[in-house]
């Protein structure tokens, strides 16, 4: 197992959609613990294998109530229902979080990393949030595309007041590439 580099946006591979899992071989498998171990050093909810810039359908999710990570291959959202606003980052986007609109529900299909098809089903929760944050990557879209307003989003360390608005206008205008 290895720590691989997370992309910050803007990294053009962010920004465009992954290519589906054909084959589930060691390869695969060995990404999905490397990406594994990646989240956990990081402290992420979630990881998309483009965010360690590997342009193909594979996310995984720890929730920290339950002690399994869940792996997602090729996983697509079914149903999308309501709408809520919540605060959300990125290990994309260090050091900022924003004040997003999420779905309420969410159904999704996917694979596991032994080939077997999933259905998860979430409803105002972390999971449901996690799993729309890291489906999004892997289409190519970034939380700041959900923003409430372009300012709800917010530097987590104060940083020079000169360097301020450009960082912020440069993390905005990468979600809209």
């Amino acid at each position: 197992m290895a720590i691989l580099p997370i992309l910050s946006a803007p990294h053009p591979v962010l920004e465009n959609c992954t290519r589906r899992v054909r084959v589930i071989d060691a390869t695969i498998e060995k990404l999905i613990s490397d990406m594994t171990e990646t989240m956990y050093a990081a402290n992420g909810v979630g990881l998309a294998a483009n965010q360690v810039g590997i342009p193909l359908q594979v996310c995984v999710i720890r929730i920290p109530e339950e002690d399994h990570v869940r792996v997602l291959i090729n996983p697509s959202i079914i149903v999308r229902k309501g709408e809520r606003e919540l605060e959300e980052a990125c290990l994309s986007i260090p050091g900022y979080r924003g004040l997003v609109k999420r779905s309420n529900e969410i159904r999704v299909r996917a694979k596991d990393q032994n080939g077997k098809q999933l259905r998860i089903k979430a409803t105002n929760n972390l999971l449901a949030q996690a799993l729309e944050h890291e489906i999004d990557h892997l289409n190519g879209v970034l939380y700041v595309n959900h923003l409430v307003d372009r300012d709800s989003i917010w530097k987590l360390n104060e940083v020079p007041e000169e360097n301020a608005e450009i960082a912020t206008e440069e993390i905005l205008n990468s979600g809209n590439s």
